[in-house]
């Protein structure tokens, strides 16, 4: 599934790595997937309805949407531009480092730590996040971080913790 262009995947499933690399105006629905480094370098990609057990996906991605589906995996999307999830399930360490024009609405994030460094992120968050460390820029509203890790300047940065705990 490598350099693909205009392709749609329905009621499907796979297993592999590096599973549609360099591909181009992808489709998704209804789409399970169990495998390593999936969906890097994707440009204009639409995904609803899907079950994605990987890890490094999305990286260097560009206009992807993903709506109603569970993404497990470390290292998610890191370097991405145009990266919009709604009403998602994330878990797994270290998601959205290093993005640009990052967009999560309505987002459940389960163990989930190390988030957002360096990011450029809009985020409505619907559970508790275990770290948030150095976003760059934006706002991110959530009940609470367990930990919230700066080092550098992150003034750019607005983080709204609605039922923030001591």
């Amino acid at each position: 599934g490598w350099s693909v262009n205009n392709a749609s995947f329905a009621n499907s499933s796979a297993e592999s790595e590096y599973f549609t690399m360099r591909s181009s105006n992808l489709s998704f629905e209804n789409f399970r997937l169990n495998g390593k480094y999936s969906f890097q370098y994707v440009d204009h990609m639409e995904m609803a309805n899907c079950n994605l057990n990987t890890k490094d996906a999305f990286w260097h991605s560009k206009n992807v949407t993903v709506r109603d589906s569970i993404i497990n995996g470390e290292y998610l999307a890191w370097y991405s531009d145009h990266l919009t999830l709604i009403n998602c399930t994330i878990t797994g360490t270290q998601p959205f480092c290093y993005c640009t024009n990052l967009t999560l609405i309505n987002c459940k994030m389960i163990n989930t730590d190390l988030a957002f460094e360096k990011s450029e992120v809009q985020a409505e968050i619907t559970t508790p996040v275990d770290s948030i460390k150095n976003p760059h820029r934006g706002k991110i509203t959530l009940p609470h971080t367990k930990e919230l890790i700066i080092t550098e300047d992150c003034s750019k940065c607005e983080i709204i913790q609605t039922d923030k705990r001591e």
